[in-house]
């Protein structure tokens, strides 16, 4: 069976990074403040201000934007040429790690 995807978007560094309603719907409940933000998330992937890689986890990438003040992340995890969103969130720092692509 084939997965249907909510959106899949090609990033900046060449990955295509996506994620189903199902899973969408469980990031929202864990952080409201996504909440009717789809086009948005999708917007940062397409064109973050920062990318870094975790320090923890190699296969982790997060995605930064700023916005009012704050930073919306969207955490990936990739392998070589794609990968799905873990979670997003608004935060007033950036994560220390790697620096893989700057805006």
């Amino acid at each position: 069976m084939q997965r249907k995807y909510l959106f899949e978007v090609k990033t900046p560094i060449g990955l295509s990074i996506r994620t189903t309603q199902s899973y969408w719907n469980l990031i929202q409940i864990k952080h409201p403040e996504t909440i009717g933000k789809v086009l948005l998330i999708k917007q940062v992937l397409k064109m973050p201000d920062l990318i870094t890689r975790s320090k923890i986890d190699k296969k982790v990438l997060l995605f930064y934007k700023k916005i009012n003040g704050y930073w919306l992340c969207i955490v990936t995890k990739n392998n070589v040429l794609d990968g799905f969103i873990i979670t997003a969130y608004i935060t007033d720092k950036i994560k220390e790690g790697e620096k893989i692509w700057e805006n």
